[in-house]
Formats: structure tokens, sequence, C-alpha cells
């Protein structure tokens, strides 16, 4: 059961996040990804609820909630699309270049 929260300040912490989301139920875990390159928050993230109606109940009080000066975008987090190593068919070497 995992809840995507999207449109985040870059400000937001594991903790305060917790804290809006707590008051809806369990919260078993929080993820806020980061920029490989920079170390910055990328301006979403991912909660999962102790239950499936711990987890509707968040989504239908915070989506389009304003917190933190920005409008939240929330809801049921979609299965992580599996993505082919390196684009295709480039045999990791960055495509067919002509080489003369």
């Amino acid at each position: 059961m995992s809840v995507y929260v999207g449109n985040l300040s870059y400000e937001v912490t594991e903790e305060s996040l917790n804290a809006v989301f707590a008051e809806y139920g369990s919260v078993k875990r929080i993820q806020l990804p980061t920029d490989r390159e920079t170390g910055r928050l990328r301006g979403f993230g991912f909660v999962e609820m102790g239950t499936d109606a711990e987890e509707t109940a968040a989504i239908d009080a915070l989506n389009g909630a304003e917190w933190m000066g920005r409008d939240l975008k929330v809801n049921k987090a979609k299965p992580r699309e599996e993505r082919g190593s390196f684009g295709g068919n480039r045999g990791g070497y960055g495509g067919s270049r002509n080489r003369y």
C-alpha cells in the first residue's frame, strides 16, 4: 500500500511528511528520492500506509491540499515500470555510429 505525493516543497523532510500522513493512519515508510548528481530532493515522494482504508483517507483529504506553499498531488502509487538497460538494443556503446 503506497501513496504517491507530488509537488512537494524541496524543504520537506521525512519527519514533516510523516506528521501530515499520520493524521490518517499508521505510516510504515516514507521515501523521498533525491537527484543523483545534486543530492537535492526531486519534489515527490512515496508514503506507505498500514491499510487500504488509511491510504484512501489520506488521498481523499490531501490531494489538492495546500501544504508548505504548494498544492499537493496525492494518489495511489503505480507499480514501477521496468526499464531496459541503456535504452534497448544499442549494445552499450551508444548506438550504431559509423566510425569511418
